[in-house]
């Protein structure tokens, strides 16, 4: 690890991380999209053989229920139980924030009533990478909030096996959480196919879910086309740790983190004596050195992390301060690892400092409202003289019209 000073180039490096834009994987990510668009299953087919190396038909897109039947074979059942467990823990936590997405509505004494109606997105897609090792986990991260916020149907995309499976493991928790479609499909083209649908497969509102560059390029060219969750980079975690803080689990927690490919650790720390001990550390990260709590604090916020762990004594104290991270963790006991698995709360989470304005995937995100205005003849009556001052200033003349019109006894029901 490597010890950067607040205000160096490479800490200003670290602040200001964003997407990095290549143009070369924004070209080739848009005719994807167009070809997609334009030709449907047939280019989906197309690519897939490109770049899986497997060979389709449409029939073959849709995993069938004997394909789902059959993962259970190739799974332990103990694996199957420690599901069910993880899966009822991350249940919970989403059901308790259904309480907070509710309709409303108020009326006033001139009969003015305002109101906000929620419901669900209907159809939300969910895509799920597939390289070496199956990431089960984001299935359920992913699905849970959606199923919870009453999404109507759920469609999962995932890359084949050059064999033209699915792999069992992403199979079965799909098959427990009971998603309704799951289709053959990876990289940019799915993202595209999920977007506008083609002949077979069905197209989304909504596309959650992470990615390679080429996926997480798909989901920014076509947003607006569809919602999606956000534009996601590597992972990443800062730790802020002390004298009191366990050095053996500080430099576990890091080396977690360099797991991941790009994955970027940090610690940030008032102590010499483990700023020494962790630069002696083999892994990709960095250190920096503050001079009390509130300057680390303040770092925390600067840096605007994914994850953020907070090793020092009281750390209750110090979480009220922190004004930007996507997912909080307190104490020695409350490694980063439990929140990607275990927890509740999805690790679908903010990277690249956007924790500044994103918050990770809830039961609001696949949620929408809708206004809902109803006024009494009184209280539009209080509402003429406004309507009428801001509308010849906006030169929008028949928008006050439609409001005089109402008290113009003349007019009232008169059907030319």
């Amino acid at each position: 690890m490597k010890i950067i000073r607040i205000g160096s180039r490479e800490y200003e490096k670290i602040i200001n991380r964003s997407v990095n834009r290549n143009l070369r994987i924004e070209n080739r990510v848009r005719q994807i999209i167009e070809d997609v668009r334009l030709h449907g299953d047939e280019a989906v087919l197309r690519y897939t053989r490109r770049f899986d190396r497997v060979k389709l038909t449409p029939k073959m897109f849709r995993v069938s229920q004997a394909e789902t039947s059959g993962a259970y074979q190739n799974i332990s059942p103990k694996l199957v139980s420690q599901l069910k467990v993880v899966i009822e823990n991350v249940s919970r936590f989403y059901r308790r924030q259904t309480a907070l997405q509710r309709s409303w509505k108020i009326r006033d004494e001139d009969g003015m009533m305002l109101g906000k109606k929620i419901s669900a997105i209907d159809t939300v897609g969910v895509y799920i990478p597939s390289g070496q090792v199956p990431l089960v986990s984001t299935v359920y991260m992913t699905v849970i909030p959606a199923q919870i916020a009453g999404v109507r149907r759920i469609i999962m995309a995932t890359p084949p096996k050059p064999d033209g499976s699915v792999d069992p493991h992403i199979l079965v928790v799909a098959n427990l959480l009971k998603v309704d479609e799951i289709y053959k499909s990876g990289g940019a083209q799915a993202i595209a196919a999920l977007s506008f649908g083609t002949k077979t497969i069905p197209r989304v509102d909504k596309i959650v879910g992470p990615g390679n560059d080429y996926v997480t390029e798909a989901k920014r060219q076509l947003f607006g086309v569809v919602d999606i969750d956000m534009v996601a980079g590597p992972s990443e975690v800062v730790i802020v740790a002390n004298d009191y803080s366990n050095p053996t689990f500080v430099m576990s927690d890091l080396l977690a983190q360099a797991e991941h490919a790009m994955g970027l650790a940090i610690l940030v720390t008032t102590s010499k004596r483990l700023a020494r001990f962790a630069k002696k550390g083999e892994m990709r990260g960095y250190i920096i050195v503050v001079r009390n709590t509130d300057e680390a604090i303040e770092v925390v916020n600067q840096i605007a992390p994914e994850h953020l762990e907070i090793l020092i004594k009281n750390p209750n104290k110090w979480v009220k301060k922190v004004r930007h991270a996507g997912a909080i963790f307190l104490g020695p006991y409350s490694p980063v690892v439990v929140g990607d698995y275990y927890a509740g709360p999805s690790h679908v989470l903010p990277t690249r400092g956007t924790a500044r304005f994103f918050s990770g995937l809830s039961v609001s995100d696949f949620m929408k409202s809708s206004t809902v205005i109803s006024l009494s003849r009184r209280a539009l009556e209080k509402a003429v003289g406004p309507i009428e001052e801001i509308s010849k200033l906006e030169s929008l003349k028949k928008h006050y019209e439609s409001v005089k019109i109402r008290f113009d006894q003349k007019e009232v029901g008169k059907v030319s």
